[in-house]
């Protein structure tokens, strides 16, 4: 997928999971999720290390989120399977956008440090996004704790991921950078 197409399609899909979920419903964006990892896995030459970047990612997801909602200090709406676990919506989100590490932000690879400061910074940031604007997501007060546990997840979990990308999608033959998905 050109790499315009797929960061389109990615964002597509966050508006859909967080609007959604802000309205009370997680299986659009779980299904819209689904969908884009599908479509990314099915299009992509290296299926088998696209499908297990998206399995990490889940892994991923279900620590960092599930470790914020466990803890009390977020509360996700339409917080499907359970409200003390990392709602399925929040989950496509993360399998969804690792596949995009190996496309439209596949830079990363070969820049960890970029990729912690990424997490670090964007995350939270995006996090709060979908919480003001559509109340997927609430935090507990002082909401900077949540924040807090979101970028020191996302600062390890997104280099981590940039680098399996790196291992298990790239092809053998080109650079980091001129990876082909």
């Amino acid at each position: 997928m050109n790499a315009w197409a797929e960061f389109v399609a990615y964002q597509s899909v966050w508006f859909v999971a967080v609007i959604a979920a802000g309205d009370g419903a997680w299986w659009p964006g779980a299904l819209a999720a689904a969908a884009f990892v599908a479509a990314q896995v099915l299009f992509s030459r290296r299926r088998a290390g696209l499908a297990m970047l998206a399995g990490a990612a889940l892994l991923a997801g279900a620590v960092v989120d599930g470790a914020l909602a466990l803890s009390g200090l977020a509360r996700y709406a339409a917080a499907w399977p359970s409200p003390h676990s990392a709602p399925a919506w929040i989950l496509g989100l993360w399998c969804a956008f690792a596949t995009t590490l190996a496309g439209s932000l596949r830079l990363l690879q070969a820049h960890l440090g970029v990729a912690t400061l990424l997490g670090l910074i964007g995350a939270p940031l995006a996090y709060l996004g979908a919480a003001r604007g559509w109340g997927s997501i609430a935090f507990a007060e002082p909401a900077w704790r949540g924040l807090a546990l979101l970028a020191a997840g996302w600062a390890l979990a997104l280099p981590a991921l940039a680098w399996l990308a790196r291992r298990l999608v790239q092809a053998p033959t080109a650079g980091a950078a001129g990876a082909s998905v």
